[in-house]
């Protein structure tokens, strides 16, 4: 028997909001496009005025929903504000739970360390994450409100994009580890300088409960005020490290054959080895905050180490997969498109170069939020981007026109204002044997190329296939 995420009186309590008949809910959902029958339905009032969709959500079977309008003949919670009521849901949520919290932060690699952390804790018992990038003013309140009452392990990704951001989202979650990636110019239109965004990043530490571990990159520029902020916002902090060798993780030694990677790490004295469907040394980075953060929620590092063993990206996190092409071969597409900074294209293109291939191609769109330095970062790619030694790249977007120039002369170069406009070059460049790195910030809609070079491929299989049966 299923057991109820909330019920209406629970929920009632818990908002001060007015019940509309009695009801329970296993789920919680945004989104109509994605609401599983027994949801909650929130109708938050963002790009989109939920409450538009509040009749379809009963149509696919929406348990209630909650809402800021008036509904007297279906089941449903009614709050003054929506998005208010969805926060109360999910400090009560962080109430009423026993399970050892995680948060993440930092300028790159958070969403990697939380998929790996959650692949941990799903194999030590009752598991609960952030999906996708749920890290915003809606995302760790959803979170939180999707967490079941016997959760024992449950890891938050926290973002931001301008100041004042962090630190009521880790009072809320309340974390008894909290866990900063690394600072890096991301965000800069907001924040203005990187030593806005290492303030910013370090109000994670706010919401630390006693005795809390803070885990930090001892190798960061930053590293010494992260600490002193860490110790600040949480006296009684116990402060962990990782990414060098006098820190409590790191990474002893880093094979790959360019299609994988092997990392042999140094955890709490124990020797323990992960091997990863990814390929570039900054893997072991996030590699080594994971297995910290599970030592410091009770799992040894060795049996976070076994867990781990095997693990490959989300996709449009690094993950890499075959493209059907039209005449019947094959292509590398590694899809990177979720979003990009400079660290983390630097990151990306680093590990694209060790990928064996018959020729390299590389599509990037332009990077958000950069502010006044957006050209000299841009143009300070095209190193990194010929290190690769690529046959073409494609580029999209005006901000990303300073590095065409950079690379103009040097190797073949392809610009569009759109991303999906790079299709139709990319496709007629393509050969079998190529490897493809797709990458660019989340706003730069890179995912539509990808995307739809994903849905071709699907499309090139049913008619090979078809031709076949002929």
């Amino acid at each position: 028997m299923r057991t109820p995420l909330w019920t209406s009186e629970e929920a009632v309590r818990a908002t001060s909001g007015r019940g509309v008949g009695q009801w329970k809910v296993y789920g919680i959902s945004i989104d109509t496009r994605t609401i599983e029958p027994g949801d909650l339905f929130v109708a938050l009032q963002d790009v989109r005025d939920g409450h538009d969709f509040v009749p379809m959500a009963y149509e696919k079977g929406a348990g209630a929903s909650l809402v800021s309008r008036q509904i007297d003949d279906v089941p449903a919670l009614q709050v003054d504000d929506t998005l208010t009521a969805l926060e109360a849901l999910g400090r009560a949520a962080r109430r009423r739970t026993d399970a050892f919290c995680c948060a993440i932060t930092g300028s790159v690699g958070k969403t990697s360390v939380k998929e790996m952390l959650a692949q941990i804790f799903r194999a030590h018992g009752e598991a609960h994450w952030s999906v996708k990038s749920f890290n915003n003013h809606w995302g760790v309140p959803l979170t939180l409100a999707r967490m079941p009452a016997g959760t024992e392990r449950a890891v938050f990704e926290i973002g931001m994009n301008t100041p004042g951001e962090i630190e009521p989202r880790s009072l809320m979650v309340k974390p008894h580890a909290a866990l900063i990636t690394k600072i890096a110019p991301a965000h800069l239109e907001g924040m203005g300088t990187e030593d806005a965004v290492a303030l910013e990043k370090s109000a994670i530490f706010a919401g630390l409960l006693d005795n809390g571990f803070a885990i930090l990159p001892r190798g960061d520029q930053f590293y010494d005020f992260l600490r002193e902020k860490a110790i600040e916002q949480a006296p009684s902090a116990r402060i962990m490290t990782f990414g060098t060798e006098d820190s409590q993780a790191f990474v002893t030694e880093y094979e790959t054959d360019g299609v994988g990677s092997r990392f042999t790490l140094s955890v709490l004295g124990e020797t323990v080895s992960v091997s990863v469907s990814a390929v570039g040394d900054h893997w072991g980075q996030n590699i080594a905050a994971a297995l910290l953060m599970a030592s410091c929620s009770g799992i040894s590092a060795v049996d976070a180490a076994k867990a781990l063993n095997g693990y490959a990206p989300p996709e449009g996190r690094g993950n890499a997969e075959w493209l059907n092409l039209p005449e019947g071969g094959k292509a590398l597409m590694v899809d990177d498109a979720y979003n990009a900074n400079p660290e983390s294209m630097r990151a990306a293109l680093a590990g694209f170069a060790l990928r064996p291939a018959g020729r390299k191609l590389i599509a990037l769109g332009e990077m958000k939020e950069l502010g006044k330095d957006a050209d000299s970062l841009h143009a300070e790619l095209a190193g990194p981007v010929l290190s690769c030694s690529p046959a073409s790249v494609f580029l999209s977007g005006e901000g990303i026109r300073p590095l065409a120039d950079a690379l103009s002369g040097k190797v073949e170069v392809h610009w569009a204002p759109k991303a999906g406009e790079l299709q139709e070059m990319v496709n007629k460049s393509l050969i079998t044997g190529d490897a493809l790195l797709i990458k660019g910030s989340n706003a730069s809609g890179m995912r539509i190329l990808a995307d739809a070079l994903r849905s071709a491929s699907a499309e090139h299989v049913e008619v090979l296939e078809g031709a076949k049966e002929d």
